[in-house]
C-alpha cells in the first residue's frame, strides 16, 4: 500500500504531467534504450505513439493513484500487452530508473517528488509483475 503523502505528492504532479508527459516520456525512452538497448527488442512493435500512450497512462496513474480499480481495465491491458511483447520482471527497474532520470530532468522536482514517484512506480511495478506472472502461467498450461 502506497503511504498517503506519497499518494498526495503524485496526485499534486497530475497537472503538470498533462502539460509535460510527453516531455518526460519521450526523454525516458531516450534514456532507457541508450542506458539498456538490450530494451529495444521489447519496443520493436510499439506503435510510433508509444511515448503519448505512455505519457496518458502515466498522467492517469497521477489522477488515481488513490483509486486504482479506476485503473483497472488499463491495468489489464497493459499487462497483457507486457506478456505478448515478453516484459520480464527484470525490465521493471530499467524503466523505472530510465523514468524517474526523465522526471528529475525535465520536471526539476524536489527530493521529495523524485522518492514519491519511486514509491509509486514501484508499486505499480508489483501489481503488473504480479499479474504478468499470472498471464505467463496461464500462457504455459494452455501451451
Amino acid at each position: 500500500m502506497l503511504k498517503p503523502e506519497t499518494i498526495q505528492i503524485v496526485k499534486s504532479t497530475a497537472p503538470l504531467l498533462r502539460e509535460k508527459g510527453e516531455e518526460v516520456t519521450t526523454r525516458m525512452y531516450e534514456i532507457l534504450f541508450s542506458r539498456y538497448p538490450e530494451t529495444k527488442e521489447l519496443f520493436k512493435n510499439a506503435p510510433k505513439e508509444q511515448y503519448k500512450i505512455l505519457a496518458n497512462a502515466i498522467i492517469a496513474y497521477s489522477s488515481n493513484v488513490d483509486n486504482l480499480e479506476a485503473l483497472g481495465k488499463a491495468i489489464d491491458t497493459m499487462a497483457k500487452k507486457h506478456v505478448e511483447t515478453n516484459v520480464q520482471p527484470e525490465h521493471y527497474p530499467m524503466v523505472g530508473d530510465a523514468l524517474i532520470t526523465a522526471i528529475k530532468e525535465v520536471l526539476n522536482p524536489d527530493e521529495e517528488v523524485l522518492k514519491a514517484w519511486e514509491e509509486a512506480y514501484n508499486f505499480l511495478a508489483d501489481i503488473l509483475i504480479e499479474e504478468e506472472k499470472k498471464l505467463y502461467q496461464q500462457l504455459e498450461t494452455t501451451q
